[in-house]
Parts: structure tokens; C-alpha cells; sequence
């Protein structure tokens, strides 16, 4: 077979694995989502992914499927088999054990625990391991996870909704409904894929937010954090009767004499110029394990983000309307002086939705890292 032959049955199968772990989109976290395919003389012999976490491994259940066809086949892997022991034994090991002869990975992981150990002990039994076939796709379906191992912060993706002149609500603040039903779908699609949604009180108190993901795939519902500093959303608030886990953020000097529910926990964070420290308490949902925070919020919130270099991807919805001058805007951003100081943004995708139009974009340092060129 020829070089180029082996390079498409490759980049087939691989696509094949990177689909199945797509099935894990809602489920997998904090875990990465995983796929694998296993092939005998180029026939699909076993397949699997990582659907929770303590549950078997992607390469698990494609051996399982696979059982002595596995002697002798090759294994198309979306993630280095990992070769530590942790709620589950070591993929390699499973792959060493069922006796195939090549291990195909799209990415190495990034957790330190692995971080290539997996493909040395392959090469180590005699196994043949190709590394990077897919890799920039892969990439793109773990960015939440690739984020918290190299950086220590969640992958952050910034909601806006807006019309066609860049307006967010009325100037007397009705912002319902902007989009369409298609686009707020959407919007449910990407809390539920999320393991946090982040807001502020002010959004909250004017929209009377819920945060909680809607879409019939939601499987779980994504830790609800609320930055609230002055602690201005009484514990009676609609927000709170809702019982999924909520984290508020408050100042570490506000006196809080409210008894809370045992789903709501609070976090206090020193503020600086009356602001709450972002980035720290991106970093402690790190440390939650939490993978990627979607974010919907006011101006003034997503302007300090972006204006922090927080923001990992926007996603805006740009619905055909006009609202006027006197409307609200979108972001509270300093004065410029110079285009060169501009925030500028690389547009990832545009993706029709009813009438409204979902823009996925990133900043030009994020787009660079999204495809594997460089971890920081």
C-alpha cells in the first residue's frame, strides 16, 4: 500500500473514532471525550467511547467488541492511551494485552499523568504508534480540557446576542427575544455542554436568569456561578429554587447573614477597584475540574473579560435587526487611540440558525493555540 493509501484509510478511521467521542459531549467531563476504532484488514472489528467518568475507557470497550480480533489489528485512538492507574487500569496495558500491532493517536494528552508516558510503553512492547493524524480536530473537541491541563483555566467562551446594528436590548432594557427560537436552542446546546455557566447578579436581577440548560440532549445540568460582590440576590431569588449546584461569588467583606441551601455554595474573594478577582476565580474552576465556562452576561462583566484577555472564543448571534441608537450596546471596552491596540479576532465559523446567524470566533492568540501550534 502506498504511503498516501494508508495516509486516507488513516485519516477514515480516525474520523470514524473522532465521531464516537462526540457521543460524549454531555456526559464525559471532566474527563476528555474519547473515541476508538479498531481495524483487522481494513474492516471496523470493535468500537467505543468514554461516556462518564469511573466508567471503561473508549479503548475498553472497542477491545471488548473486538476480543481476539484484536490480535494483529490496528487501533485508531482520538486520545493517547493513558498508562496510570485512576478510577480505571491503563489503557496501554489493554492494548499491549489484546496484542495489536499498531496504535494510531490523534493527540498526546496533555495531563502530566500521561503526557506521552502511554506511547513509550506501546513502542516499548513492540507496538507501532503514529502520532497526529486528525490532530487539529481533535484538538478542537477537548479545547476545555487541553486549557485546564496546560493553563490551569477552563476554556471561556463568551455568549452575545445581538441585531444587525450591534445592539444588545432596548434602552428601557427588554432584551426578549432578540434571537429566535433556533438560536436560543442553540445557546441551551452549548450550557449543556458546559460544566459551568458564569453570570453576574445584574444580569440575573434584570432578566430574572435561571442559567439552567433546556435542550433535550442535557444530560446533566452545568454548575450555575453567579458573581454577585455586593451580594444583591436575596436567597428567595427564583435563581436559587432551582437545585443544581450554584457557586456565588461575593466580596470576602460582605456580611452574609442568609441560611443557604445545601446546593449553594459560596466563594469569598478579595476585590480590587471594586471589582472581583476574575482570573483567581477562573483558576478555583479549574481546580473544580471544571473543563469549559459558558458565559452569559452584561456589558460591563464581558467588557472586563475581554478586557483581561480572558475570552477563549465568542460566540455571537447576530439576529436581522435594527434597534436604534439609544439601545443598549454590547461590551464596555476602553477607549482606543490606535487600530493597532484593537482586540482582533480570527473568525472561526459562521452557522446559520432560522434567521439569525451564530459567529464563532477567536482571538488571534486563542485561534493559534486552538490548533495545537502552541500551549500557552
Amino acid at each position: 500500500m502506498t504511503d498516501a493509501a494508508q495516509a486516507h484509510l488513516d485519516n477514515h478511521f480516525m474520523q470514524m473514532a473522532l465521531t464516537l467521542a462526540e457521543r460524549g459531549r454531555f456526559t464525559a467531563a471532566p474527563n476528555p471525550c474519547v473515541g476508538c476504532v479498531i481495524v483487522a484488514q481494513q474492516e471496523v472489528v470493535g468500537s467505543g467511547y468514554h461516556e462518564r467518568p469511573g466508567e471503561p475507557h473508549a479503548e475498553v470497550f472497542a477491545l471488548r467488541e473486538a476480543g481476539a480480533r484484536a490480535h494483529g489489528a490496528t487501533a485508531y485512538v482520538t486520545l493517547e492511551p493513558c498508562s496510570h492507574f485512576g478510577r480505571t487500569p491503563p489503557c496501554a496495558d489493554g492494548l499491549i494485552k489484546a496484542k495489536v500491532s499498531r496504535v494510531v493517536v490523534a493527540l498526546q494528552d496533555p495531563n502530566p499523568l500521561v503526557a506521552g508516558q502511554g506511547i513509550e510503553r506501546l513502542r516499548a512492547a513492540g507496538i507501532q504508534v503514529d502520532v497526529g493524524v486528525l490532530e487539529t480536530a481533535a484538538r478542537q473537541l477537548n479545547l476545555g480540557f487541553i486549557s485546564r491541563m496546560e493553563r490551569q483555566l477552563p476554556w471561556v467562551r463568551l455568549k452575545m446576542a445581538m441585531s444587525l446594528d450591534g445592539r444588545t436590548a432596548l434602552s428601557n432594557g427588554r432584551s426578549q427575544w432578540i434571537t429566535g427560537e433556533q438560536a436560543r436552542l442553540d445557546v441551551h446546546r452549548y450550557r449543556a455542554c458546559s460544566g459551568a455557566v458564569l453570570t453576574s447578579a445584574r444580569t440575573v436581577l434584570m432578566d430574572q436568569a435561571r442559567m439552567t440548560a433546556r435542550h433535550p440532549e442535557a444530560q446533566q445540568q452545568p454548575l450555575r456561578v453567579l458573581l454577585d460582590r455586593r451580594a444583591e440576590v436575596a436567597v428567595d431569588h427564583p435563581f436559587f429554587a432551582i437545585s443544581t449546584p450554584v457557586l456565588r461569588v461575593v466580596d470576602a467583606t460582605v456580611e452574609d447573614r442568609a441560611h443557604w441551601p445545601a446546593h449553594v455554595q459560596t466563594l469569598r474573594v478579595p476585590s480590587a477597584q471594586q471589582r472581583l478577582p476574575l482570573q483567581s476565580v477562573l483558576a478555583e474552576l479549574a481546580q473544580q475540574q471544571i473543563n469549559e465556562v459558558w458565559t452569559e452576561c452584561g456589558a460591563e462583566l464581558a467588557g472586563a473579560l475581554v478586557s483581561a484577555d480572558l475570552v477563549d472564543e465568542y460566540v455571537i448571534y447576530m439576529a436581522p435587526k435594527l434597534l436604534g441608537d439609544s439601545s443598549r450596546g454590547l461590551l464596555q471596552l476602553p477607549e482606543f487611540s490606535q487600530l493597532e491596540h484593537v482586540p482582533q479576532l480570527h473568525f472561526q465559523s459562521f452557522t446559520r440558525l432560522g434567521e439569525d446567524i451564530r459567529i464563532n470566533a477567536l482571538p488571534l492568540h486563542r485561534s493559534v493555540m486552538a490548533r495545537g501550534e502552541v500551549t500557552s
